[in-house]
């Protein structure tokens, strides 16, 4: 089958392990994902969801910017959203830089995690690894604090600040030019500079997860290979399927699976296809192509929007976001795409995940194994 995982080309050690395990058959009756929802699932692609500790590794919790919505109790119909997505872990983070990165950081740190506090009975923060582990035996969304730049670590010594602030993953740079290095929409790449390696440094020391998603071709490769640990493309796509400065180069996603990193995979409309219809196959193309290229332990999942996605936003927000980038983003009329835009778009995963064939084993993989192990070699726990 085209762009089957458990080729046996695409065998390691591990992944020979994985794939002997059973996977059960199809079941054909369909069921609710639960009681409020018309979206109906096999029993295999239920099961697989309930028992994976599913980490989405790029997911701001509410594209929602409107500071009320932050500072208050989360809204029942949200709550009732994340309690049935079966998304355990939100990496929560968006693009902050500029001369007054630091304090725009410390800002959204001191909101999400207030908003954690006023919705305890919801959500934890993430320190370490294992976290994650007790908030799925608690039913609760596991949110991780990062930021898509790191410009607000004006000094090597501020990565440490940040750290003890509860920051457990940073891009390096989101799509410009900064002290460190280039990012993806920046004419010319320079690669990380030598303030950029010492960031590097300074990340590796706490156990503050390299994240590279934005970053220009040469950056990515340099910070892969300056990073004493292992780092992570957290929400990219793959360029041999689709030509757009967002995505990574099989030389970038083959650096990185040597390293042991691992890369998730983005669900924005013009990062999966180039074209449309774009739909929930496509990502799974991407999944399959690294999976093949790197291995089935270095793939994983970045939606890269909230449980509803961008074309859900309120429609000044949606406006101004377009606005923002640059025209080499090339955004169509939709952002997300068909059948992962909605709170259960998990469940859709899965459920194309094995009409391809993958096994249980290398689906809970998929859907959140993977980035658990890489979160642990750089957090501990």
């Amino acid at each position: 089958m085209k762009g089957h995982p458990d080729l046996p080309t695409c065998f390691s050690r591990r992944r020979l392990l994985a794939a002997t395990v059973a996977a059960p058959m199809l079941n054909l009756g369909m069921f609710r994902a639960h009681a409020a929802s018309e979206r109906r699932y096999s029993r295999r692609a239920m099961d697989v969801v309930k028992a994976s500790l599913v980490i989405d590794m790029l997911a701001p919790l509410k594209l929602d910017f409107r500071e009320e919505y932050v500072a208050g109790r989360i809204p029942d119909a949200d709550a009732r959203d994340f309690r049935a997505s079966g998304i355990t872990g939100f990496h929560n983070a968006v693009g902050i830089g500029g001369p007054d990165a630091q304090k725009q950081v410390m800002g959204w740190f001191a909101a999400w995690s207030g908003f954690a506090a006023r919705n305890s009975d919801l959500f934890t923060l993430v320190d370490k690894a294992a976290d994650l582990d007790r908030a799925k035996r608690d039913g609760k969304a596991a949110m991780i604090l990062g930021i898509q730049n790191a410009e607000h670590f004006g000094k090597p010594e501020d990565v440490k600040l940040f750290h003890r602030l509860g920051q457990r993953v940073s891009q390096l740079t989101y799509n410009s030019q900064t002290l460190i290095g280039s990012g993806s929409t920046d004419r010319v790449d320079g690669g990380v500079s030598d303030f950029g390696a010492s960031i590097i440094k300074a990340m590796n020391e706490v156990g503050m997860l390299v994240d590279v998603s934005h970053c220009g071709d040469r950056t990515t490769l340099d910070a892969i290979q300056l990073s004493a640990r292992p780092i992570a493309i957290t929400h990219s796509n793959a360029r041999a399927l689709v030509n757009h400065p967002r995505t990574k180069t099989d030389e970038a996603i083959k650096a990185l699976g040597a390293r042991g990193g691992v890369m998730g995979i983005t669900g924005v409309r013009m990062f999966v296809r180039d074209k449309d219809p774009t739909n929930i196959g496509h990502i799974v193309d991407h999944i399959d192509h690294v999976a093949k290229l790197i291995g089935i332990e270095h793939v994983g999942i970045g939606s890269d929007a909230d449980l509803n996605g961008y074309d859900d936003m309120p429609p000044d927000q949606y406006k101004a976001l377009k606005a923002s980038y640059k025209d080499s983003y090339a955004f169509r009329e939709k952002i997300d795409i068909d059948g992962f835009d909605h709170p259960l778009k998990t469940f859709d995963l899965a459920e194309e995940l094995i009409r391809r064939g993958y096994s249980d084993a290398n689906i809970s993989a998929v859907l959140g194994g993977n980035f658990r192990r890489l979160l642990a070699s750089t957090w501990g726990g």
